[in-house]
């Protein structure tokens, strides 16, 4: 694997309605979500997402779940990974389905306790 590469994710045309809302099901996927939704480049550490209770793999297998649905894309540089969400291809592919889930989601905290 070269440096600046993405890791492997669906093509805009096959990101299926059903697979991305089964992937936001998850009070943790959702509050990753909403991370990702300022529009910016993330690292990957549980304590940078506010999500310090969970073990390192947990959060790994929840941002594998987000990039296979097409709701994100992960970046990688050397050893570090880089994860953003999606929002061009979901909302050509799902329009107004991210401002309608971000406008319903409850709050970091809430979520955050529905996770442990």
């Amino acid at each position: 694997m070269t440096d600046d590469e993405r890791l492997p994710q669906p093509p805009t045309a096959d990101i299926d309605l059903v697979t991305v809302l089964h992937a936001l099901g998850d009070p943790v996927r959702m509050r990753l979500l909403l991370s990702y939704a300022d529009g910016a480049e993330h690292s990957c550490g549980p304590r940078d997402l506010g999500l310090d209770h969970l073990h390192k793999s947990t959060v790994s297998h929840h941002m594998r779940v987000l990039r296979e649905a097409g709701v994100t894309s992960t970046r990688v540089a050397g050893r570090n990974r880089f994860v953003s969400l999606r929002r061009t291809d979901l909302d050509a592919r799902f329009p107004g389905l991210l401002d309608a889930l971000l406008a319903s989601a409850p709050r970091p905290a809430a979520v955050a306790a529905a996770g442990a």
